[in-house]
């Protein structure tokens, strides 16, 4: 029997493709998928600006949701018809990254959706290594499909976070409204922050706001950054996030942070960038400047808790749907930044 599959061929080539149902072997398990939430590294792969750990004619699809249909041999505890996702996260488990607690960084890391098969598809095979390692994760309470593929995101914002280690009463200034700066501020929100300053584009700024917000500004420049210290009396923010991979804000963001603040860069930048900083900021306001990427199976158990038992709430960030005979418009979608997060449904 064969599928409809998102088949990355080559640079610029994703192309809608059938190829066979993978059938689960010793100690693997068949997804049958629901939803595949699309995000800017996908674009990335398709046009060539990513190309690290790519492998050409992989199915696409990173941000995944389905249920068990099916199940190998030597599978237990896994029944049919279990809602489910996975850690994208394929690690050695061995070097020194893995050994100390960064698998998500691992020497030789693959990806579901870039190196392993992906959700992007009507069915996707999670290989013995990934059952092996723990990567599928179980929901414990159903939750629409849509809102469980946003478990990898969430799962990379949770790590950005710990970086960070909000606390009740914090301000957080968000740098970014796009989808992964909304879930910046709901994961912001249910940590206890009292102020939330939200900066970014026109048209997301009642979203920051829906989303738990209490300032959002179409702000640029030092215009923001004199709105941030005004708001919060000249002290500064807590902690500053950088959501977005644009080169000035990694300056400007420790120009923000308060006395002892946090700051994360974690939007990625664009390869081989370099940027002017006043180092001096980080010195004599003892900054404690970290990054955030991937996410271990531990974030993505965390992410899959939290939005199965409605802690966390994002399902505003999911505003457009198209079946996966319309890839390409789903896309287009993704491209002309058409509402917030799009999601691609078999």
């Amino acid at each position: 029997m064969d599928m409809n599959a998102a088949v990355l061929h080559k640079v610029d080539d994703l192309r809608l493709t059938q190829v066979p149902v993978p059938v689960p072997g010793a100690g693997e398990v068949l997804l049958k998928i629901e939803a595949n939430t699309i995000c800017g590294t996908d674009l990335r792969y398709i046009s060539g600006a990513k190309t690290t750990g790519v492998r050409p004619g992989v199915i696409m699809g990173h941000e995944f949701a389905g249920r068990i249909e099916a199940v190998g041999e030597g599978v237990e505890g896994v029944p049919l018809g279990a809602q489910a996702t996975c850690s994208i996260v394929l690690s050695c488990l061995r070097c020194d990254r893995c050994m100390g607690g960064r698998e998500h960084l691992c020497e030789k890391l693959r990806l579901f959706g870039s190196a392993v098969d992906g959700g992007l598809a009507e069915y996707m095979l999670v290989p013995r290594e990934a059952m092996d390692h723990g990567n599928l994760v179980l929901v414990p309470q159903e939750l629409p499909a849509t809102m469980l593929a946003l478990a990898e995101p969430v799962s990379c914002v949770l790590n950005g976070a710990n970086q960070v280690n909000t606390q009740p009463g914090d301000t957080v200034v968000v740098l970014g409204t796009g989808p992964i700066g909304l879930l910046h501020i709901a994961v912001a929100k249910l940590a206890g922050a009292t102020t939330i300053i939200a900066g970014g584009r026109a048209g997301r700024l009642e979203p920051a706001l829906a989303m738990g917000a209490t300032h959002a500004y179409d702000l640029t420049g030092d215009a923001l950054t004199k709105q941030v210290l005004a708001d919060t009396g000249g002290r500064g923010a807590d902690v500053v996030i950088v959501a977005v991979g644009s080169l000035p804000l990694a300056n400007q963001a420790l120009e923000m942070a308060a006395i002892g603040g946090r700051v994360n860069y974690f939007g990625g930048f664009p390869k081989g960038s370099t940027v002017e900083m006043d180092p001096n900021l980080i010195h004599y306001n003892e900054l404690v400047v970290t990054g955030g990427s991937n996410a271990r199976r531990a974030d993505v158990v965390q992410a899959v808790n939290l939005l199965s038992s409605g802690r966390l709430e994002v399902a505003p960030v999911v505003t457009h749907q198209f079946p996966l005979t319309e890839l390409d418009a789903a896309l287009e979608a993704v491209r002309e930044r058409h509402g917030l997060k799009v999601a691609v449904l078999p």
